[in-house]
């Protein structure tokens, strides 16, 4: 490779739906972009998702995961992108350039080139999720063949052609958990079990309703799973209650099956973000970042589930826009400096993203509650003083909440911060 073909405006990493769009909204604002991924294909965890459901939000139509992805990865600027499949980013690191600006070395591995190096103006991180395992959750019990996590569940039945097991139980009421409790019914498999630790489910309300409502699987809330059994394969589980906090042994029971699927959760995929330098939310597990989706390194950006975790691929593609809109206005020398202040999760709030914000500007925020409320209130304060108030139905922690925050002309003092807290409303 040149030289010249490695000296790029930004360097996007990772190209499932937030890297896609990413990308793409760059090559429209007229800048170079190399996309890399560690698969051959574009599209990322979008190409095992056959189910449909996509789509809806950012083209009002109902795609399924293959379709969405090609519809953003055959957009024309999307294909304009520099493209490096079987590539994984080893490293990157911010050096300044002779204008004084943040420049990036990235180290690049791939099975047909080698290590090389990639020299960019910006990066924007779009690595997405993975999934936590049994180590994780700290399943005690037997280590028999059977144990998946549900997304490599999906991956060997959809994309490869296998049938994990016949009888599953599903541990976690994530939705990737109750897309595959649906689809190994579907498949003739059955499903004895979906348990959920939690007293809801962690998943959307509507993959609850199709995904086990309508194929009559059961929904175990509040209740723990004890131990994994079996010698060679899956045996079953043992399961017990949970009883105000306190896990009920005297309680448990056993449930047979020959396969178990956890669906316990996603952890944004950050170990190249933090030894890079990027300040890490311990909450999300993603990095840190202003109204900009800049991160704490300047000139780095990040979008999609690598930030935190979306219900929805719409969303997150649509928040990687944002973030290769305000790259490119980087880039342009558009981004003015402003006065940021910390915004910070207060009573009911999970997190809040971004972490930062500049109250002289409007500004997107996205939150998760802490609690299950049927009614509740917003309420927004910079210091003392109230920005924003607003009513909202049915919060749940497992919906993601969006809203736009006014710019405001309040003086911004040290020390000042900006404070979100929802409270029950009769």
């Amino acid at each position: 490779m040149s030289l010249k073909a490695n000296c790029v405006d930004t360097l996007v990493i990772g190209a499932g739906a937030a890297g896609l769009a990413a990308a793409a909204r760059l090559v429209e604002r007229g800048h170079s972009c190399i996309l890399v991924d560690r698969e051959r294909e574009r599209g990322g965890i979008l190409l095992q998702c056959i189910h449909s459901g996509f789509g809806l939000q950012r083209f009002s139509e109902e795609l399924t995961g293959p379709e969405f992805a090609a519809r953003l990865a055959a957009s024309p600027c999307a294909m304009r992108a520099d493209f490096r499949p079987d590539t994984t980013v080893l490293s990157f690191r911010s050096f300044s350039g002779l204008d004084g600006r943040p420049r990036f070395e990235s180290w690049l591995s791939s099975s047909g080139s080698g290590a090389y190096a990639v020299e960019s103006r910006s990066v924007i991180l779009a690595m997405g999720s993975r999934e936590r395992n049994r180590g994780n959750v700290r399943i005690a019990g037997d280590r028999p063949a059977g144990v998946f996590t549900a997304g490599l569940a999906q991956r060997l039945l959809n994309m490869d052609g296998y049938l994990p097991g016949r009888n599953a139980v599903i541990i976690g009421s994530g939705d990737i958990g109750l897309i595959m409790a649906r689809r190994m019914r579907l498949c003739g498999a059955e499903v004895s079990a979906v348990v959920e630790i939690l007293p809801r489910p962690s998943g959307l309300a509507r993959n609850v309703a199709q995904c086990l409502d309508d194929f009559g699987i059961p929904l175990l809330v509040s209740h723990a799973t004890l131990a994994i059994r079996g010698r060679d394969r899956v045996e079953g589980v043992e399961i017990a209650p949970v009883e105000q906090g306190v896990i009920q042994t005297g309680k448990k029971r056993f449930i047979a099956c020959d396969t178990v699927l956890l669906s316990v959760g996603l952890v944004p995929e950050n170990e190249l973000s933090a030894r890079s330098g990027v300040e890490i939310n311990p909450v999300t597990n993603g990095p840190l970042v202003d109204e900009r989706l800049m991160t704490t390194v300047a000139g780095v950006f990040a979008a999609g589930n690598v930030l935190h975790i979306h219900d929805l691929a719409d969303w997150a593609s649509e928040e990687a826009e944002r973030a290769g809109d305000n790259c490119a206005d980087w880039l342009s020398g558009k981004s003015s400096p402003l006065v940021r202040v910390p915004v910070r999760a207060g009573k009911n709030i999970r997190y809040t993203v971004p972490a930062f914000a500049a109250p002289s500007r409007e500004w997107l925020l996205r939150f998760r509650s802490l609690v299950a409320l049927d009614k509740a209130l917003l309420a927004i304060t910079l210091g003392d003083r109230l920005i924003l108030e607003r009513t909202l139905s049915w919060l749940k922690p497992a919906e993601m909440v969006s809203c736009t925050v006014p710019a405001t002309e309040m003086a911004v003092h040290e020390g000042a911060e900006i404070r979100l807290d929802v409270v029950e409303l009769p």
